[in-house]
């Protein structure tokens, strides 16, 4: 800054010609230096570096927030209405341990069949069948048959998507089909039921029967950790989904459509029954705990026994059906009777425990493995009595490839024309051990709890 010099003060000379006389009137503007662009600079990082703290700090309370509510809701449940939490083995004991017993209105529940589901689709050909008490069950022949009674038969069967149905010449079938007696649909029964709108016939008038295909399940675009197993995508098993309870993998499950998942009972022991605390995850290759859907009912095989695991299956179905996609797709459930014999190749998959003892892979897993003869598998140098009839045995016997701990309930597969769902990931001693090889709910045997349920609860 510069400065004038004291001078006389009849002196009206400037001291300095190159600077301009203030004129009478005017102010001079203040000679404060401007503001160099290295104190913006910083102010902006200040300001930034604040907003970054406050970020940070943010992100960090709403994750202790997020975990700490995880953990709260895996040791109580809170009830809304008298605004308190209970410990989480009160709800659903039985108990009104809530005002209006909310912490008994959203729990698993049970069901027993002891009837037969009255359509079917039977052997490799996918045959129509129905059934009658008095006739039993008898295959459907092509007379008169039209595209809405295929839409029909295929609502009845469940997951329906583009249905579309074949004729397949009587004589052409397996032996104990080609014999009949039949039945055939009678006129103006488009729309009813399909085992109500038929009537007996001795033989096929067309020569012959119904083949339907009811939907897309079970077909990927392309094609084992499990223990032995190797890594696998979704997208070739996009049926296979992860249960999860207070975010952590508990199980897994199958979706067989897009809205009912098969899963094993022995999945909700203990204080695993409240509906509110389970997520199906779909549609990830690696474990996920993000997004996922809710579910609003939880149905065990009513004749389940849990000391003998015998019908081990449950069925979970989602509040809202997923978007089927590359990534989530529904499995086939089985022809009935399939006709499956020892030695025909399965796949399991999972992201169970990749060792005994071990830990739940990050990524899904497969592992092919044979099926094995009931004789054997219930021969006393493997299991003995504890077969029944709702469990069939696959892997090796000298161990190696098998299902482990967190594979539980998930899908055993296999593939003809499409992918069918054979068995349910259940029990067995240990890992991969010798002569102890995997045990699954026999699912072809439970088709007919299975139909009346997804019937009942649409």
């Amino acid at each position: 800054m510069w400065t004038l010099a004291l001078v006389p003060d009849d002196s009206s000379k400037p001291l300095n010609t190159r600077h301009a006389v203030p004129q009478p009137g005017r102010r001079r503007k203040s000679m404060t230096a401007p503001k160099p662009h290295k104190d913006k600079a910083c102010k902006t990082k200040t300001v930034l570096l604040t907003l970054l703290i406050v970020v940070v700090i943010l992100g960090i309370l709403i994750t202790a927030g997020y975990f700490i509510t995880k953990l709260i809701q895996s040791k109580y449940f809170f009830c809304k209405r008298s605004v308190k939490f209970i410990p989480i083995n009160k709800a659903c004991d039985g108990k009104n341990d809530c005002a209006g017993g909310e912490d008994e209105l959203t729990c698993l529940s049970d069901f027993k069949v002891n009837t037969t589901f009255p359509v079917r689709l039977a052997s490799d050909q996918f045959i129509l069948q129905v059934y009658s008490p008095a006739a039993g069950w008898r295959s459907v022949c092509s007379d008169d048959w039209t595209p809405q009674h295929t839409q029909t038969a295929c609502t009845q069967l469940g997951y329906t998507n583009k249905p579309r149905s074949t004729k397949v010449r009587v004589d052409t079938l397996v032996f104990p089909l080609k014999n009949g007696p039949f039945r055939a649909v009678m006129p103006k029964t488009s729309s009813t039921p399909i085992h109500q709108a038929t009537m007996d016939r001795k033989v096929c008038k067309s020569g012959s029967v119904v083949s339907l295909t009811c939907s897309d399940c079970g077909q990927v675009g392309s094609q084992d950790r499990i223990v032995g197993g190797t890594a696998a995508s979704i997208e070739d098993w996009p049926w296979q989904v992860s249960l999860q309870q207070g975010g952590q993998h508990t199980c897994g499950g199958s979706l067989v459509s897009p809205r009912w998942v098969v899963t094993a009972a022995h999945c909700f022991a203990g204080n695993k029954k409240e509906l509110s605390r389970w997520r199906v995850v779909s549609g990830q290759t690696y474990m996920s705990t993000l997004g996922g859907s809710y579910v609003d009912r939880i149905i065990l095989n009513g004749d389940y026994s849990p000391d003998r695991n015998d019908y081990d299956i449950a069925l979970m179905r989602l509040s809202s059906p997923i978007t089927v996609g590359v990534g989530r797709k529904p499995i086939c459930l089985p022809p009935q009777p399939f006709g499956l014999t020892a030695g025909a190749s399965m796949v399991v998959t999972g992201w169970g425990y990749l060792e005994e003892n071990g830990k739940v892979s990050p990524s899904l897993q497969k592992a092919r493995i044979p099926l094995i003869s009931r004789s054997i598998c219930s021969s006393a140098a493997l299991y003995g009595s504890y077969i029944t009839p709702r469990m069939i045995c696959a892997g090796y016997l000298e161990g190696k490839v098998d299902s482990c701990q967190g594979d539980s309930g998930g899908p055993l597969v296999h593939f003809s024309t499409q992918w069918n769902l054979v068995g349910v990931v259940s029990w067995g001693v240990g890992c991969a051990r010798k002569n102890r090889p995997g045990v699954y709910c026999n699912v072809e045997e439970t088709l007919n709890w299975i139909r009346t349920v997804i019937e009942k609860h649409p």
